[in-house]
């Protein structure tokens, strides 16, 4: 059985361990590219007024993906969202 020291020491440690994932959650710890993605979308909503947007810039990569596997479009495994936009932008027009 545990001391009451080391209890308390480990609700120190777990308390610590909480606080530190949660300051790691915040926005401001993504990377500049992802933080600059979601203000993007997050205009774009506004804009169409909160209503769901079909562009592929408001699909996700794994929905982008999914649609260039239909057109058959080559090496979209490898990839980014913005690519597999244009690859797809590009088989259609």
């Amino acid at each position: 059985m545990a001391s009451r020291k080391q209890v308390q020491a480990a609700k120190r440690n777990v308390q610590k361990a909480q606080q530190v994932a949660t300051k790691k959650r915040t926005i401001a710890h993504l990377p500049q590219s992802t933080r600059r993605s979601l203000v993007e979308q997050a205009q774009k909503a506004r804009r169409r007024g909160g209503e769901p947007g079909h562009a592929l810039e408001d699909r996700n990569r794994e929905q982008l993906y999914e649609l260039a596997k239909k057109q058959g479009i080559p090496g979209r495994s490898k990839m980014g969202k913005w690519e597999l936009i244009e690859a797809i932008r590009d088989r259609r027009g």
